[in-house]
């Protein structure tokens, strides 16, 4: 499939370049989002592939034909047994991208534009701007991760990204908050939304097009960095594949649209972190004889009732059929991350005692999001799947910024953000950008 340029981007916001001579402030792009018409976006929009496995992507998008989940998660349409990592998943993702883009429910902008995306759970709202970011301030640290990438999932992510070329999902970044760009944010949210939803999980989600996007663009003009949240590996994914287009493409003037990816930007205040938490699969020797060695080294508090840490530097261990609290030991460094407690854990347990030195790719370690609760990680033990689940307290956001900023990088997995943006929304394709959407009727 040949690849397009953005050039109407280009065109229409001449000052904007998605490279940067000198890049030492953020840029977001405006971009002609592919997108659901009003009428059809809650049987659309869909939980991130990250969030679900396959078995419960089934599951949702079960008599669900339009459910973006069979963009995100194309192994769904295709036999239980297949390998998830078989050429043939990558090939549906591509043939299901292309039926969205071309589907008579969906829509593709006339003109590059921005977005604003609320989010409200519990009463708490958390509101940012969806729009494009470019790869290259990826890659050379405008955009500043905090966490290492797993392999696999890495090379999973690319492969979506070359075989539908597309950027299907957002990714989530923070900033440190800017009144400027609250009020203008503040401004967008004064018109009607494109789309407002209450999701299954009770979280509601609202969108508005900003009216023009140059004001919103010119603010963020002024932000020296945007720190990574929720989105490593597709940021990794997006620079690997521009790489990999860049060498198979003739040299062109203007910018492919693989040089940028979508991101929901946040203010540092809006963000909410919940634990990332830890099973093991297999201990070196049995659950009681491994919690008694642990006393003896550790301050270790036997059957907890609650199974939550109340404070840093506490972790709570589900092993031989209860809960117990162990204090973490003081760390030998002194940066900011070698104090956090997912980095104490690894430097006095996770290594000396189980031989994990590398959680990337260490398969008798998994992670449970702290959205899922303590019961999961109880099940997983009392299932058989593991002997061992910690349960953490979560990293705050001045955490990560700090350790971004310092440049270190936190231990895999650190950070569960809630709650999670929609898939299927806005929709970056790179295919052919042309006036109006594929039945010749103006954007909704």
């Amino acid at each position: 499939m040949r690849l397009h340029t953005l050039a109407c981007i280009l065109a229409s916001c001449s000052s904007i370049s998605l490279i940067k001579v000198a890049m030492s402030m953020a840029t977001v792009h405006p971009f002609r989002a592919v997108r659901p018409r009003p009428q059809h976006f809650e049987e659309i929009a869909s939980v991130p592939y990250d969030v679900v496995d396959t078995s419960e992507a089934r599951d949702r998008a079960e008599g669900k034909p339009r459910s973006f989940l069979h963009v995100a998660r194309p192994e769904i349409d295709l036999a239980p047994e297949r390998d998830l990592y078989d050429d043939a998943v990558y090939e549906q993702g591509a043939v299901n991208l292309r039926r969205f883009v071309e589907a008579d429910y969906t829509v593709r902008e006339e003109a590059p534009t921005v977005y604003v995306y609320r989010l409200v759970m519990d009463g708490r709202e958390q509101t940012g701007v969806f729009g494009g970011v470019s790869v290259a301030e990826y890659d050379e640290g405008t955009i500043v991760k905090h966490e290492e990438t797993r392999p696999a999932k890495e090379d999973d992510r690319t492969r979506h990204i070359l075989a539908q070329q597309a950027h299907a999902e957002p990714v989530m970044l923070t900033y440190r908050d800017d009144e400027t760009i609250h009020s203008l944010v503040s401004d967008v949210q004064a018109q009607d939304p494109l789309y407002d939803f209450e999701a299954e999980d009770g979280v509601r989600h609202t969108v508005w097009k900003a009216p023009a996007p140059s004001p919103l663009v010119e603010a963020f003009q002024n932000v020296e960095h945007l720190y990574i949240a929720d989105g490593h590996h597709r940021c990794k994914a997006a620079s690997r594949a521009a790489a990999t287009l860049r060498q198979s493409e003739e040299a062109e003037a203007d910018v492919p649209g693989y040089e940028m990816f979508t991101a929901v930007l946040f203010p540092m205040s809006h963000m909410h972190i919940m634990a990332y938490n830890r099973i093991v699969h297999e201990l070196p020797t049995s659950p009681r004889d491994f919690l008694e060695q642990l006393a003896c080294d550790f301050e270790v508090t036997r059957n907890v009732d609650d199974p939550v840490p109340a404070q840093k530097g506490l972790v709570c261990l589900y092993l031989d059929g209860a809960w117990h609290r162990l204090a973490l030991p003081e760390p030998e460094g002194d940066r900011v991350v070698d104090r956090l407690d997912v980095s104490r854990l690894s430097e006095h347990l996770l290594e000396p005692r189980l031989g994990i030195s590398d959680q990337r790719r260490d398969p008798n370690i998994d992670f449970v999001g702290g959205i899922r609760g303590t019961d999961a990680l109880e099940a997983r033990v009392e299932s058989g799947a593991a002997q061992l689940a910690i349960s953490m307290y979560p990293t705050h956001i001045e955490e990560l910024v700090a350790v971004s900023d310092e440049g270190s990088l936190m231990p895999p997995k650190s950070t569960w953000f809630e709650p999670k943006l929609r898939s299927g929304l806005l929709v970056h394709d790179f295919a052919e950008d042309v006036p109006d959407d594929a039945s010749g009727a103006p954007a909704a």
